[in-house]
């Protein structure tokens, strides 16, 4: 009796659909970037897009997030945490849809090179105009990366296995979007112990051959 009370209850909601959006940021060439596409289907085909995709009747939307990834840049166990849920009534033009976000820090070293679709890497500091919410989405994001770095090594996900300290400063500027004291910077990044030195020397990047680092697993 109980069970059909609640039955009836949930009847007389309407049911909405669930998104995930996946902020897939990248570092390359100096810069930060985004993998985007462009919209394949209706409303807003062509479009430029953040990769998503529906949550499926037997997924969490953990794992409906996985998958987006996963299928479009061939990478699992990447660096991907929860935004939250942008659920304007407005925001799709196509019906009510509720969009979970998510962002993801991946290797470009790493995934592999035919990305799905049309999908490709724009540098952050030129972000076109994207369909939808998704640039206020990118906004917070970049904002919660700003966060990230101040306590975790979130660099861990983003630059290649041995990387100069030059490389992470950059990084870090272009999270930032500010310049950083080089000094300053080389103190704060020894005393936080994230990362080591290893003996080998850059020869790709640097004249003079600078020393090339590490994250330290331990910490």
């Amino acid at each position: 009796h109980h069970k059909n009370i609640m039955h009836k209850y949930y009847k007389t909601h309407t049911k909405f659909y669930i998104s995930v959006d996946c902020i897939i940021f990248g570092f390359t060439d100096g810069a930060l970037k985004l993998l985007i596409q462009e919209r394949p289907y209706e409303p807003g085909k062509g479009l430029l897009s953040l990769i998503g995709g529906f949550v499926e009747v037997d997924e969490s939307i953990d794992d409906a997030a996985k998958r987006v990834l996963a299928e479009f840049t061939g990478l699992d166990n990447t660096y991907m945490r929860q935004l939250g849920a942008f659920g304007d009534v407005e925001r799709d033009p196509g019906e009510r849809v509720v969009s979970v976000v998510y962002y993801a820090l991946i290797n470009v070293n790493e995934y592999k090179r035919t990305i799905e679709g049309n999908a490709r890497w724009i540098d952050i500091e030129n972000l076109p105009s994207l369909c939808f919410d998704h640039n206020l989405m990118v906004e917070k994001a970049l904002t919660k990366l700003k966060e990230n770095l101040a306590d975790e090594p979130i660099g861990m996900n983003l630059l290649p296995k041995y990387f100069t300290l030059t490389q992470l400063q950059t990084l870090h500027e272009c999270i930032l979007g500010t310049s950083i004291d080089k000094r300053n910077f080389r103190r704060k990044i020894m005393e936080q112990g994230y990362v080591v030195k290893t003996n080998m020397i850059d020869k790709k990047t640097s004249r003079r051959g600078a020393s090339l680092y590490k994250f330290d697993n331990k910490s």
